[in-house]
């Protein structure tokens, strides 16, 4: 967090094999998001990423199962009178199981035909969720 109070993450977007992208909701938050989180000072942000998936979900990726979406900006979920610049990745991972952890206090897997009454962080409702699912090319590493 700068004192321009803007807040900068790296974020996944993960799917499954019945095209959902997987959203994540912190504990004692109202909002569905991406996982991922803050990028450290100094930090590089797929290692940011990297790191954030390992401590939320326990999931172990490589910079080779990521693919660099694009920078995206709105407004902070869960901090009022912030601006948010995500850093997306397009994430493949092989995990079978994947849990919360960490301030993660649920997850879904999401898809917009029959989750429309789920409440989705701005970022992820009015951009990325368009994107994944108007898109062109294939978000689905899997």
């Amino acid at each position: 967090m700068t004192a321009d109070k803007t807040i900068h993450i790296a974020a996944a977007i993960i799917m499954d094999a019945q095209h959902r992208v997987l959203l994540v909701r912190k504990r004692d938050t109202r909002y569905f998001m991406q996982p991922g989180g803050k990028i450290e000072a100094a930090e590089q942000p797929i290692n940011a990423l990297i790191r954030e998936l390992d401590e939320e979900l326990q999931i172990k990726v490589s910079e080779t199962d990521t693919r660099y979406i694009g920078q995206f900006t709105d407004t902070a979920a869960n901090e009022p009178g912030f601006k948010l610049v995500a850093e997306i990745f397009s994430v493949q991972t092989s995990a079978s199981e994947i849990s919360p952890a960490a301030e993660i206090e649920e997850i879904v897997w999401y898809h917009p035909s029959s989750d429309h009454d789920l409440p989705l962080a701005p970022l992820t409702g009015k951009q990325i969720i368009p994107l994944v699912f108007n898109a062109e090319h294939d978000f689905n590493m899997n």
